[in-house]
């Protein structure tokens, strides 16, 4: 009620003193100064106008704001809003908000400067003026309001400054009200912002949810795929031993070792799929070791994966696909075999490990491009963001070099306490 009052004392005060010297000029006039009902019905009805006028401000703002305040009845409105995008971003979002205000036009947006500018028609607020020509609170306004905007970069966020005012100097803010239009205007586009905010959020946390959605598809596919090799291996595995113990007994005891070896390793993880390189380094070669069993002097293993490298963070079975290709599509096609080589190294980027074969390369069944490699290529993308990459090439002379690499960081609960 006081904010009430203080509001209609004003414009009560500065419409008195104008009326006040409108009277005095008046009456100095030759002759028409004795007249003295022309300016009485003029102050009584200027006053009257007046003051409805002021209720009728009080009353809107009173509607669509919920309460009387100074600030709400200002006439001029100011908000500083923090938008958690960068500077940008935050730029795209408030000019597409100030676009859709209603009554915008003319609109100036420069994106380099991080500025908007805009003037905004006010509205016919209770539809057909009344008395327009003879409203005191129109008789020098605009029928328009103004807003800028400015973005200020603020780190990974970027800080809106809003003005949303009457489209006329400061001063004719003592006689004028705008009926609330500047707040409604304000207001409007701090809830677009927000909505737009919270649009924004939402399809985040959708996509999250997709990319976590395709690294479980990914693991699935890849255990399923794991289930359906692991069979066919360890019959052929059986099948040699049980053939070894009758002739060599001795080969049969150490087959029979690595395939232990090799299933120890492949127990399922109740984690995340994470492994090590040091642990799936004695995966590999506890399945290299029982194919140089059954291959003999055709297949050679070198390995040189240093101590220090070995606590590397690794996909679980990324290491045993790559040898498995290399066996697979370089050794086992050519009759004298061949060599494998397993090599880490640190790199700027990372850990790159590779698996390298001096087998058949690249032809027209095996081209760097099989569904073994398309899954190592979609778990790093899954796992790592963008920073871990697969890489196939030839290797020279014959046979084909793939290089995984991946960030440095190491998995101290694995530990590298593997051994060549």
């Amino acid at each position: 009620m006081f904010k009430s009052l203080i509001f209609v004392l004003r414009i009560a005060i500065a419409w008195g003193a104008a009326i006040f010297l409108a009277v005095v000029v008046y009456s100095s006039l030759p002759l028409l100064g004795n007249f003295e009902l022309p300016a009485i019905l003029f102050v009584m009805g200027t006053s009257g106008l007046v003051l409805a006028g002021a209720f009728s401000h009080l009353r809107r703002v009173k509607l669509i704001a919920g309460k009387v305040t100074s600030e709400t009845l200002a006439n001029r409105q100011k908000r500083q809003i923090e938008i958690p995008f960068e500077a940008g971003e935050a730029f795209d979002l408030l000019d597409a908000a100030v676009r859709e205000l209603p009554g915008v036009e003319r609109i100036q947006s420069a994106r380099d400067s991080l500025q908007i500018k805009a003037k905004v028609a006010r509205p016919d607020t209770y539809g057909e003026k009344e008395l327009p020509r003879w409203n005191p609170l129109r008789w020098f306004g605009q029928p328009r309001n103004q807003l800028q905007a400015t973005v200020t970069p603020a780190g990974e966020s970027g800080s809106v400054t809003l003005i949303c005012e009457p489209d006329h100097p400061a001063w004719r803010d003592w006689f004028l009200v705008d009926d609330g239009t500047n707040y409604e205007n304000a207001e409007a586009i701090v809830r677009a912002l927000t909505r737009r905010i919270g649009e924004r959020r939402r399809g985040e946390r959708m996509d999250a949810v997709q990319t976590a959605t395709q690294k479980e598809l990914t693991e699935a596919k890849l255990h399923l795929l794991h289930a359906q090799v692991e069979p066919h291996f360890l019959y052929n595995t059986l099948a040699s031993a049980q053939l070894l113990t009758r002739s060599d007994p001795e080969r049969a005891e150490m087959m029979l070792g690595h395939l232990i070896q090799y299933l120890r390793r492949s127990l399922p993880d109740t984690g995340d799929g994470m492994s090590t390189l040091g642990a799936e380094l004695e995966r590999a070669l506890a399945y290299l070791e029982i194919l140089k069993i059954r291959m003999g002097e055709r297949l050679n293993v070198q390995v040189d994966v240093p101590d220090v490298l070995r606590g590397t963070a690794l996909p679980s079975m990324m290491l045993q696909t790559l040898v498995e290709n290399a066996i697979k599509h370089g050794l086992e096609p050519r009759t004298g075999g061949g060599t494998i080589w397993i090599r880490a190294r640190a790199t700027e980027e990372g850990v790159a490990v590779t698996v390298a074969d001096d087998g058949e390369g690249f032809n027209t069944k095996t081209s760097g491009t099989g569904i073994g490699l398309k899954n190592i290529r979609e778990r790093l993308r899954l796992r790592f963001a963008g920073v871990a990459n697969l890489s196939v090439i030839a290797n020279f002379p014959s046979g084909v070099a793939a290089t995984l690499t991946v960030p440095a960081a190491t998995d101290a609960h694995n530990g590298g306490n593997s051994h060549a």
